[in-house]
């Protein structure tokens, strides 16, 4: 996908022209028909190209408001779980994992409620999350309860538990992934994933639960403005 906004945007793609077809593009590309399926259909939904059924996919050009795509952590905490869109794939009583642990101050072997969901494009997963939550935060919440959230976590946690979430540390990394997340994703053979480990913090810097974003590296880049003083 990154490579075809790139030609976009250089102009070798115009807006008004064809792309190459499906098939074309995982000749070029060697890669799966899925990888390719997917990343037109992630182009389709962010304003990059129309597709026509069968007829092919067509240039509109770079979309006049990009779509928040630097903010990981946060589209974490205002996503409900619509069926259809999102799939719950876990949820349960788990020993933290090390990074976790760190990342909450929790004791070493400490337990967490896991809560686990794939994020679908048209049918296709786009992003694995997995939140870790602390089991006194999550008491009396519908955080360990094997069902859709109807509202975002933050919503849910601000209504049951009248907990404000203040700001979101994200650290960033590429890396292999696990024979889980291969499955999940539906990755092709050596492909890699990118993974923002966010930590939500309250207004007193208190980090309160953790979440991870994984997605994979072949069909999404992670872009931010900002100001440079003098």
């Amino acid at each position: 996908m990154l490579e075809i906004k790139r030609r976009i945007e250089s102009g070798e793609y115009p807006p008004g022209s064809m792309l190459p077809s499906e098939s074309q593009l995982v000749r070029e590309f060697a890669v799966g028909r899925t990888t390719v399926v997917r990343a037109l259909q992630m182009l389709q939904q962010d304003g990059w190209i129309t597709r026509e059924h069968g007829v092919g996919s067509f240039v509109k050009g770079r979309p006049g408001s990009e779509p928040e795509t630097s903010r990981p952590g946060l589209a974490v905490l205002d996503q409900a779980e619509t069926p259809g869109l999102t799939k719950l794939v876990g949820v349960g009583l788990v020993e933290a994992p090390p990074t976790v642990v760190n990342l909450l101050g929790l004791d070493p072997g400490e337990h967490v409620v896991m809560r686990r969901w794939v994020n679908v494009r048209e049918g296709l997963p786009s992003e694995l999350v997995t939140c870790w939550f602390p089991q006194a935060l999550a008491y009396r919440t519908e955080l360990g309860q094997d069902a859709p959230l109807r509202v975002g976590v933050r919503a849910h946690l601000r209504k049951v538990r009248d907990l404000r979430i203040d700001h979101i540390i994200e650290r960033l990394s590429a890396r292999r992934p696990t024979d889980q997340e291969t499955e999940t994703l539906k990755l092709a053979a050596g492909e890699p994933v990118l993974a923002v480990l966010a930590t939500m913090h309250d207004a007193a810097d208190k980090a309160r639960f953790a979440a991870e974003v994984v997605m994979p590296g072949s069909l999404h880049e992670l872009e931010d403005v900002y100001s440079v003083s003098d």
